[in-house]
């Protein structure tokens, strides 16, 4: 996945998405923005996300994607 689609399904997401994914999952909202790109360590978690450069962002490794299939799950309904 590049790092433009991993930006672009967390930009469709509907309001107040980060914070249902952080509670259904039992994490800080911060963990969920990090996974998304953002980078606050002081109150979210690392994600488990490996960047390699390229067209489109670059290329995004996911170690664990239970948030990606959370918000997939979301735009799905």
């Amino acid at each position: 996945m590049t790092f433009n689609e991993l930006r672009r399904i967390k930009d469709q997401l509907p309001s107040g998405s980060m914070q249902r994914i952080a509670d259904e999952l039992g994490i800080d909202v911060e963990t969920v923005r990090n996974y998304f790109g953002g980078d606050n360590y002081d109150d979210g978690k690392a994600v488990g996300l490996h960047y390699e450069k390229g067209p489109e962002g670059g290329i995004v490794q996911i170690d664990d994607t239970t948030i990606l299939e959370k918000a997939k799950e979301m735009l799905a309904n």
